[in-house]
């Protein structure tokens, strides 16, 4: 045994310099991926940061759920995009506004009209339109969810699809893997057996592939609904008792959008783009895409997500608040802003623009409400108005003057603008901003203004610095 324990020790330094080596070898080779990603620095040094205190678990985490492989799954979306026989046609962008010729751009989908526009608060009023619309299909529904629960709420919804398949309706349900993972095939069974055909975003079975291709992180947030290529929907209610006040005092305050006209055109394409990557066959049916009627309210469908290095949703709203005259309203769940954001929230309080923040006064993550509130301070020195509601606010809403309105399935943080796929409209129009204006406004009166300055002991500040440290990978 001392035999062994010394050769242990004149082994002990060559094995320490040995596992030196692998190491800086191993931080040189993943720091040279990471770079030249050319991410954000804060982001690239956090990431840096993590693989050289976590070698291997390091690694595991960022290549599960780090920002990697955007070039392959764009390319993949593109193919998709490709494959379509039919694509959506919208108005001369040359007679729309500034900022909706940087939203065409940024997205690739072209500025359209919408008539009428309705908006629908909470979950209760949504899904009575939402069953209305179903309930006279002719020929197809679309349906696109991040969560889809086989609760009361996901029952209902099912049951009717399979009234509207019994009369011959084609019904597409394309579901997220992760957010709809409670989702079961005994509750699907019904639907598939009377014809509907059922697909998964990003599945995650373990496969030797999607362990070398991991897609984990890359989430379809959107929720959208088309039916017969006529009637849309979209914003930020999921199928779930959650959102359903009828059945829950808590559910959670949310926003929804019904529209008809050209807008619709384009939701169809957004479906179509998904369900084609999601399981390479294009929809095929009578009437996908109808005629439709110019509407009188000027409109853009905005998608965003990691196939495109654009942002489109995240640079359409920064620039909507840098050009804001009087008034910035922003709602949302999940506050973590990047810097381009924070300045121009802070730059429209400085010149004088009544800005308002609307988050819940605790969110379904302690971990974003604690990152949420490190940005207070700065935001309430500047004379930013934030307000907590009571319940979960679910709310993605922007509200600029008296004509801009942007609400749809996007948070206002990094996971939304760069690792989700996500849907937003842009309405100008002083009717929808109007009513979202009423929305706002009612909320913000049932909500807790936070106090200035902030009261807050040694335990709480250094949580939020904490957690405002993990912000860039939120």
């Amino acid at each position: 045994m001392s035999a062994w324990f010394h050769q242990l020790q004149t082994l002990m330094p060559h094995l320490l310099w040995v596992l030196w080596v692998l190491w800086l070898f191993y931080l040189l080779v993943l720091a040279g991926w990471i770079v030249l990603q050319k991410r954000e620095p804060i982001a690239t040094l956090s990431w840096l940061l993590s693989l050289a205190l976590l070698p291997v678990l390091g690694f595991l985490i960022y290549h599960f759920l780090g920002p990697q492989r955007i070039r392959r799954q764009r390319l993949r979306r593109v193919r998709a995009r490709a494959r379509l026989e039919q694509r959506a046609d919208g108005l001369d962008e040359r007679s729309c506004s500034a900022l909706m010729r940087l939203g065409a751009a940024s997205s690739g989908y072209g500025p359209s009209s919408a008539g009428p526009v309705r908006l629908l608060s909470d979950g209760g009023a949504t899904y009575d339109a939402l069953l209305a619309a179903i309930a006279v299909a002719q020929r197809h529904v679309h349906l696109e969810y991040y969560i889809f629960e086989p609760d009361r709420t996901g029952t209902m919804l099912r049951d009717a699809l399979c009234e509207r398949l019994r009369a011959g309706v084609q019904v597409r349900l394309l579901l997220d893997a992760i957010g709809s993972s409670r989702i079961s095939r005994e509750f699907l069974q019904p639907l598939r057996a009377a014809g509907a055909e059922v697909l998964f975003f990003h599945r995650t079975r373990i496969r030797l592939r999607r362990l070398w291709h991991p897609k984990i992180n890359l989430r379809n947030h959107r929720k959208i609904v088309i039916v017969d290529g006529r009637i849309g929907f979209t914003g930020g209610i999921n199928i779930t008792d959650e959102e359903n006040e009828r059945l829950r005092q808590d559910a959670y305050r949310d926003l929804h959008v019904r529209v008809e006209g050209e807008a619709v055109r384009w939701l169809q394409l957004a479906f179509f783009e998904d369900w084609v990557y999601a399981g390479n066959r294009v929809p095929q049916g009578p009437d996908m895409w109808p005629e439709l009627a110019v509407g009188p309210i000027p409109c853009l469908v905005l998608p965003a997500g990691p196939d495109s290095p654009w942002e489109s949703i995240h640079r359409t709203m920064i620039a909507a608040i840098a050009q804001a005259k009087h008034r910035v309203w922003l709602a949302t769940p999940y506050f973590v802003p990047g810097e381009a954001a924070r300045m121009a929230l802070t730059s429209a309080a400085l010149r004088g623009v009544e800005v308002r923040l609307l988050v819940p006064m605790q969110s379904d993550s302690r971990l974003v409400s604690a990152a949420a509130r490190s940005y207070f301070d700065e935001l309430q020195a500047v004379g930013i108005k934030v307000f907590e509601y009571p319940r979960m606010l679910h709310t993605k809403a922007l509200l600029v003057d008296d004509d801009i309105s942007i609400l749809g399935s996007s948070n206002f943080d990094n996971r939304s603008f760069r690792l989700n796929f996500e849907l937003c409209v842009l309405f100008e129009d002083k009717g929808v901003a109007g009513d979202l204006g009423a929305i706002l406004h009612e909320d913000f009166a049932r909500a807790c203004p936070v106090p200035v300055p902030r009261v807050l002991g040694l335990p709480s500040r250094l949580a939020e610095a904490v957690a405002r440290l993990l912000s860039p990978l939120l």
